[in-house]
């Protein structure tokens, strides 16, 4: 057993060397890990492929600087037979807001602005804002500026337009995001639509971030994506994430897959029963085959511009990264700011990021554990996790999450790509707290 440990850790590191990332390799047990527990992560992550509900996985798990766990399991693309691979890039989302966010923080630190600073000292189109009533009925004008915190917290009144209000129907028309455009031209026609609610009064998911984006390009003075590959990829050895994927890269990037929800649809039981027969042929066959018959791949061929795949540079959700990235990212965190002599925030930032600023569950760009006896009735119950109080985490829309634990000095890194959310999430964090000895 230890010696199948000692195997797995050896790729990994011959893979970290050769692409010159990640952290350092330890056996489980000098950090307080039971390898014997963590062998129980990879058949229970393996069901889920076997089932057709995810084509697979990559899972991470770091304590004190060191890895001690690091799986592929799965096909990043079916159609073309290519396994999930150590430095496989995935699309990460609102995994690109933690970035974000340490980007604007690292601009504070400079005096640049403070936190309650209105953005439209920056941004002035955020002057004079409008806003809608309770029931939406009516447009009014804000009473509150939108601050840098708000902003921060979610709780500016911004929203992605996924409901059916008068709002959203406005956000659809706006198309803030789409190719060719420039975060100027998209920060203008956004701050055309009105609020859902006065900035400060209740949190509201949106583009936020996005906004915080074009700030940063505002106050640096070069173009957010600049921005972060100079001032934060670069340094911390970042060397994948981005948003675009050059055509050298291309084969290393993950296919994006949903749930089949057309086949065996409800009153069609002649379409259920021809359903049911070919599953029942393609048992015998190889898994890929059967794979197909539950997950569909969103996006056939990646749009190529220019020799590369681009995506919108928005703070938000358009980031690109492999997960010998992105835990350099968390550990830089966990350390309080630093990683490998390279410092980017002071310790009391990265302390000020992940207090809990609104209803006892959310940071300046995370969600944190509150603590078990807190008496704010709307933060979220921290019994539910076996996360430490204190923790913080995010995730991404194609299934990646992340969660940084100081108290156990632990971080937990998943990346897939799935539109679905699956209870992937939970298993993995549960597994990984059971194989902590100390």
């Amino acid at each position: 057993m230890e010696k199948l440990a000692y195997i797995s850790l050896l790729f990994f590191s011959i893979t970290t060397l050769t692409f010159g990332q990640g952290l350092p390799i330890a056996t489980p047990e000098d950090v307080g890990v039971s390898t014997e527990r963590l062998e129980r992560i990879r058949p229970v992550m393996q069901g889920y492929v076997d089932d057709r509900h995810i084509a697979g996985f990559l899972t991470v798990v770091a304590r004190r600087g060191k890895i001690v766990h690091f799986e592929t399991i799965g096909m990043r693309d079916i159609e073309n037979n290519k396994p999930i691979e150590p430095d496989t890039i995935f699309r990460i989302h609102s995994m690109s807001k933690p970035i974000t966010s340490v980007a604007v923080m690292m601009l504070y630190e400079e005096g640049h602005f403070q936190l309650n600073t209105p953005v439209s000292d920056f941004i002035p189109e955020f002057k004079n804002m409008k806003v809608y009533n309770a029931d939406q009925t009516e447009i009014l004008d804000a009473k509150n500026e939108i601050t840098i915190k708000h902003l921060l917290t979610h709780t500016a009144g911004l929203t992605y337009g996924w409901g059916g209000q008068p709002v959203d129907k406005r956000y659809r028309e706006a198309n803030l995001f789409q190719p060719g455009t420039t975060l100027a031209d998209s920060m203008q026609k956004l701050s055309e639509i009105p609020l859902v609610h006065e900035p400060g009064e209740r949190w509201t998911y949106g583009v936020s971030v996005d906004v915080l984006g074009y700030l940063v390009e505002v106050v640096s003075g070069m173009p957010f994506e600049e921005f972060l590959q100079t001032r934060l990829f670069e340094p911390l050895g970042m060397v994948d994430t981005a948003f675009s994927v050059p055509l050298e890269k291309l084969d290393r990037f993950a296919a994006l897959y949903e749930l089949n929800k057309k086949g065996g649809m409800k009153g069609d039981k002649d379409k259920e029963k021809k359903m049911d027969e070919a599953k029942e042929k393609a048992k015998d066959l190889k898994g890929d085959r059967d794979v197909k018959m539950r997950l569909e791949r969103v996006e056939k061929d990646p749009p190529l511009k220019n020799g590369e795949v681009r995506f919108f540079p928005g703070g938000g959700g358009a980031l690109l990264s492999t997960a010998p990235d992105y835990i350099r990212f968390c550990q830089m965190l966990l350390n309080g700011g630093e990683l490998e002599g390279v410092r980017i925030l002071k310790e009391e930032t990265v302390e000020r990021m992940r207090y809990p600023h609104h209803e006892g569950w959310f940071g300046l760009g995370f969600s944190i554990v509150p603590d078990k006896e807190s008496k704010d009735t709307d933060a979220k119950a921290s019994k539910d996790t076996p996360e430490s109080a204190g923790s913080y985490s995010w995730g991404g829309a194609a299934g990646t999450i992340f969660w940084i634990d100081p108290e156990k000095k632990v971080i937990g890194l998943l990346m897939t790509q799935i539109s679905d959310v699956s209870s992937s999430h939970h298993q993995f964090k549960k597994l990984t707290y059971q194989a902590l000895k100390k």
